[in-house]
């Protein structure tokens, strides 16, 4: 096999084919290659999240195998958004869709490589959408659709009692011309997307079939999901975004580090390039010294690298050990102390003067009550940006105070939380 058909078989030893066209036209196509392919992304919020890494990851791939990349920002589809499995979605302005479609663009850009034979092009939807008249999208797109099928795909069937706006009906329609558009003047063949996407991909699929009587690919990737089956890549606060103004490089290692024992070699597999001897080498040893925990502090060294950078993997590192007593807390940048603040849930105090140690435990939820917080001080588990308290009556002083008002507290050895001082 060659290079280029290799990379089949290297997404699907790391689990990143969950359904694709037929797979021998397309291996073929890839050994016949380099092919053209596509993946789009739609700008529905400020920032990317961490389910369309999923994508780049897919899109590596295939360009370090010789492929060329065409990155799909939905300037059009953006403004209309692929149906909810339940209620429509909001609808935003034009402005401000074309705002993150930029914010995306941005985005993307770090993750393909846009010089030599494999170079990659972003491309806004809205360059091919936004000329066409209403009759001509009709006549040429809509003409091909059976409504038929389209009342069975899925999300529509589960939308029909409530209701589904025509806009958002129409959506596969939009999509589908996407390839169609891109088959005809860049000659991409293959289509990549999430499985969630399967019947949108697949439409396009179609389309091209009818229109041009040309057979095309697609390949969907699978959903991940944590060990109990809910979906990977969600937090109480929400999605982890890519956008370090929104989930902090701190809060994004520490997400990846906190995967499960189960899960996490699957993990490695979508978003590190190890190599695969690498990656079985770090399976044995989470087999064999789980506590080491090897396989999570590779995963998110790994992924905050490629998001952000080394030196944002280094300082999350750093402050993760600070955090522990394993480093000096005031010796981090202000907006790392400022994420961990974040992640640590900082509760907001306004005292009227020096309070005490006692009050912070307490009211940093380190310990239930301060009855709780004078016996942690006393059998000395009491500590104070990882300096020991040993008085039970001690006050805050000025210079325990880290920038931004924070101070961090801990019991024991893992117990911890934060307060922020308002002055």
């Amino acid at each position: 096999m060659s290079e280029r058909t290799d990379v089949l078989e290297e997404l699907t030893w790391r689990g990143l084919v969950a359904e694709s066209t037929d797979r021998e036209e397309l291996a073929a196509a890839l050994d016949a290659g380099p092919i053209t392919f596509y993946v789009g992304f739609d700008p529905t919020a400020p920032s990317l999240h961490f389910g369309n890494l999923v994508q780049l990851m897919v899109a590596r791939a295939l360009q370090r195998a010789g492929h060329r990349p065409l990155i799909l920002v939905g300037g059009s589809t953006g403004l209309i958004g692929d149906p909810k499995q339940v209620g429509e979605r909001t609808l935003n302005s034009k402005e401000t869709v074309a705002g993150w479609v930029e914010r995306i663009r941005a985005q993307v850009e770090r993750f393909v490589d846009f010089e030599g034979p494999a170079a990659a092009d972003v491309v806004n939807n809205l360059d091919w959408t936004g000329p066409l008249s209403a009759i001509d999208f009709l006549r040429d797109v809509g003409k091909h659709f059976p409504v038929n099928r389209m009342l069975a795909r899925e999300v529509v069937r589960s939308r029909l009692e409530e209701g589904i706006s025509y806009t958002e009906f129409s959506y596969v329609l939009l999509q589908s011309l996407d390839y169609l558009e891109l088959f005809r003047t860049r000659g991409a063949v293959l289509q990549t997307g999430g499985s969630d996407q399967w019947g949108n991909i697949t439409a396009g699929v179609e389309l091209i079939r009818r229109a041009e009587g040309a057979r095309v690919h697609a390949l969907a990737t699978p959903l991940l999901t944590k060990a109990d089956g809910t979906k990977f890549g969600k937090t109480e606060g929400g999605s982890v975004w890519l956008d370090a103004g929104m989930t902090s490089p701190f809060a994004f290692h520490q997400y990846f580090l906190n995967a499960e024992d189960a899960k996490v070699i699957e993990y490695l597999k979508v978003f590190s390039e190890r190599s695969r001897e690498e990656i079985e080498a770090l399976e044995r040893e989470t087999a064999e010294q789980p506590h080491r925990r090897a396989a999570q502090h590779a995963l998110a060294d790994d992924v905050t690298t490629l998001v952000h950078s080394a030196a944002d993997t280094a300082a999350a590192n750093a402050a993760a050990a600070a955090l522990f007593g394993r480093g000096e807390l005031d010796e981090l940048p202000p907006d790392t102390l400022r994420a961990l603040g974040q992640e640590l849930n900082a509760a907001p105090v306004d005292p009227a003067g020096p309070p005490t140690v006692v009050e912070l435990l307490e009211a940093s939820g380190v310990v239930a009550s301060r009855s709780a917080a004078r016996r942690a001080i006393a059998e000395g588990g009491a500590y104070v940006n990882n300096r020991k308290v040993d008085d039970v009556d001690a006050r805050l002083g000025d210079d325990q105070v880290l920038p931004g008002g924070l101070v961090v507290l801990r019991r024991g050895k893992r117990t911890v939380g934060a307060v922020t001082l308002e002055r």
